[in-house]
């Protein structure tokens, strides 16, 4: 062979050489993540998954890669977005909230481990066999959101004990989570002594809607549910019972600072750090443990916000006793 045959040959087979390499390495994981919200509605959620899984020596984009699907509070869109998740075979599945998204994934696949965020009992709804022991390729975190409706049922009416009738706006769009709060706010309606009219909306629309209906059939209060659709619509909520002077209580801690006059739910910081754990079970199911074997995390605080200027333009007096339990008065 010539000289200059043969330093062709190699200098080919060297430039091949990295693809060659490239090719023999392993693909990277793919966490599938599916989310009712939008992606700009899910900045702080996400910075905490993705800060668990780096916990766990996962990067996304060096060696785990990010499937996002983004429902934008379009339930009817979920079947089909898991169906595509589960057809690119991702190694996990991660729901950051959504009973109706995490019971549809189930459905959908009894292989790929799911790990999710809901605000319901997840054993009462038959997710999981118990919360130590999961079973089955779920696991993940509660807020037991749905098991305070009642008691937020019992602050609104200590703030407005002269409302003998309230409205709960629920989604049933989001059933199984829906029926669950709707037991608790029924029972601690009973016990209290007032009327309370269930009302549904999905969409923005529908929540305009709701409000109509309410102050048609002269609500004293409004209850808001826990479902995570009606979290992404806080401003309008607000902005709507501030327009009709309708006293509202709300699941989460977020809508107090927007002009909600109270609220009560997990605290902002033991959500957030619920999310990281997310994070961090996702990147021990990469690694080879079974979601069947890792216990759902449960709050450990929660979080009593009452809004003082929203509380004054509605002429309502809080009581100082109510004023000392709160973990934070807005004026």
């Amino acid at each position: 062979m010539r000289r200059r045959d043969f330093i062709a040959l190699v200098g080919g087979a060297a430039a091949a050489w990295p693809f060659a390499a490239r090719a023999q390495q392993p693909a990277m994981p793919v966490v599938g993540y599916l989310s009712i919200r939008s992606a700009g509605e899910s900045i702080d959620g996400l910075a905490s998954f993705r800060r668990g899984l780096t916990e766990t020596g996962y990067t996304e984009g060096r060696n785990v890669a990010i499937e996002y699907r983004w429902a934008e509070g379009h339930y009817e869109t979920v079947p089909t977005l898991i169906a595509d998740l589960v057809r690119r075979q991702v190694a996990v599945i991660v729901i950051p909230g959504g009973t109706a998204l995490v019971l549809a994934a189930k459905t959908a696949t009894e292989t790929i481990p799911i790990v999710f965020y809901i605000g319901s009992n997840p054993v009462e709804i038959g997710l999981v066999r118990s919360l130590n022991r999961p079973g089955g390729n779920l696991t993940g975190a509660t807020g037991l959101i749905a098991e305070l409706g009642a008691k937020r049922l019992e602050l609104l009416h200590e703030l407005v004990p002269s409302a003998t009738s309230m409205a709960f706006l629920v989604n049933r769009m989001n059933p199984d989570y829906a029926e669950a709060e709707i037991d608790q706010v029924q029972g601690a309606a009973r016990t209290i002594g007032v009327r309370v009219m269930i009302i549904s909306a999905s969409t923005a629309s529908e929540i305009e809607a709701a409000f109509a209906t309410l102050v048609e059939q002269q609500a004293g209060a409004l209850l808001i549910g826990g479902d995570t659709y009606f979290e992404s619509q806080s401003d309008q909520i607000v902005a709507l019972a501030a327009r009709h002077s309708i006293p509202a209580s709300y699941a989460y801690p977020e809508d107090s600072f927007v002009g909600g006059l109270v609220s009560y739910g997990v605290s902002r910081a033991n959500r957030a750090d619920l999310i990281r754990q997310m994070g961090i079970y996702a990147g021990r199911i990469l690694k080879g443990e079974k979601p069947a074997d890792l216990p759902v995390l449960q709050p450990s605080k929660f979080e009593l916000l009452i809004n003082l200027k929203t509380a004054k333009a509605l002429g309502l007096k809080v009581s100082q006793d109510m004023l000392s339990i709160a973990d934070q008065v807005i004026e």
